[in-house]
């Protein structure tokens, strides 16, 4: 894997551009090439893959700067209270992402420009040459909702350009990378960065209010609260030992195209670590003044009654819920259920799971998240 010269170097060759804007993302970035040559063991693939992975979000900060450099009125932007889907992966939480993305009222990631935020879309006449003509790049061969090319995108390419993102570690076994991100990263100005990314998204639209969803926002919410300090949330809830098995397996089903010694009790205990720390954080987090802001959704509600939810969540929010919204979201998960494909369960001894001995690592999130959707249910 090059280092950090070698990449802001081939950076800069590319695009002509030389300003990288404030230094933040170089520490991040120069410890995850360092954990990507001595730890992730990469084969020929993820050599290739990271490495222009890696140079992809350089250029592409390089051209955010440009942009801004440019049409500094772009900062003139403003973002109101986004609503940001957090809680632990297959909760429910990227179908409703998606049902959400079916208001026309709103704006969110798009698939297409996650990776690519520029040139901003508003300045693209004719077809965006970033728009894929299928259903774009997809890492790993197993997913369980129907790709949406136009659909959200959660926000770990935007907090890439600051090299501090939880997507590095579903590409590679980068232990010291993982801990340093979790134990003494400073997500602070990852979040405000993806902030002036989208003020560039939405320069040149008409204001929409953002929607915006990340399961990883959980390990770091006094960070992301910095930067979207009127920030509203809605949260989706499972039983913990529901969703470990499928993050580990996607985790796995993803590393194994870059390297040839997947060791999948250790993505299995990474996974345990970061969910039940995550859990914990988001406890105090709300405990501290922030629970008013959190809006609740029960999986197995989503599952019976997904538009309902919708409806009782905008019904919090105070903002209605037009025709069209509403014939878009049944079109949708119609749809979606004729597409979707069936779950696949991995036995927890492949991954060195014992889940007598998680289920008390997340006694307490269990006990909130069951008065916390008990809650929300008796107030609609």
């Amino acid at each position: 894997m090059s280092h950090i010269n070698d990449v802001l170097d081939t950076a800069v060759t590319q695009t002509g551009l030389d300003d990288f804007g404030d230094d933040s993302f170089r520490e991040g970035l120069e410890i995850l090439l360092t954990a990507l040559r001595d730890e992730a063991k990469l084969n020929a693939v993820g050599e290739s893959f990271l490495r222009d992975r890696i140079i992809l979000h350089l250029t592409q900060r390089l051209q955010v700067e440009d942009w801004y450099r440019r049409h500094p009125e772009i900062d003139d932007g403003s973002i109101k209270a986004p609503l940001i889907g957090i809680g632990l992966p297959r909760t429910g939480s990227t179908a409703l992402s998606l049902l959400l993305a079916q208001d026309p009222s709103v704006r969110y990631i798009k698939r297409w420009e996650s990776s690519q935020p520029c040139p901003p879309p508003s300045t693209v006449h004719g077809v965006d040459p970033r728009i894929p003509p299928d259903l774009g790049e997809m890492v790993g061969s197993r997913h369980h909702v129907p790709v949406d090319t136009h659909g959200p995108m959660e926000c770990h390419d935007l907090m890439a350009l600051d090299f501090k993102s939880h997507m590095f570690h579903s590409f590679a076994q980068i232990p010291s990378y993982s801990t340093w991100l979790i134990e003494k990263a400073d997500l602070t100005p990852t979040y405000e960065y993806q902030r002036r990314v989208m003020k560039l998204l939405q320069w040149g639209e008409p204001t929409r209010q953002w929607r915006l969803k990340c399961p990883s926002h959980v390990m770091s919410l006094e960070h992301l609260d910095r930067a979207f300090p009127d920030a509203r949330y809605v949260m989706t809830h499972r039983d913990p030992t529901d969703v470990i098995l499928s993050v580990a397996d996607l985790f796995a089903d993803i590393i194994a195209a870059f390297t040839d010694d997947v060791d999948k009790h250790y993505i299995g205990q990474l996974n345990v670590e970061h969910l039940s720390l995550g859990m914990e954080r988001t406890l105090k987090f709300r405990a501290d003044g922030a629970d008013e802001r959190f809006y609740d959704i029960d999986f197995r509600a989503m599952q019976a009654d997904p538009i309902g939810q919708v409806e009782g969540l905008y019904g919090w929010l105070r903002e209605p819920v037009s025709a069209q919204f509403e014939d878009q979201m049944h079109q949708w998960w119609t749809r979606a259920a004729a597409e979707r494909e069936p779950s696949m369960r991995a036995e927890p001894a492949e991954y060195g799971i014992d889940f007598d001995q998680v289920r008390p690592l997340f006694t307490q999130y269990m006990d909130s998240a069951h008065r916390w959707t008990n809650r929300q249910t008796t107030e609609q």
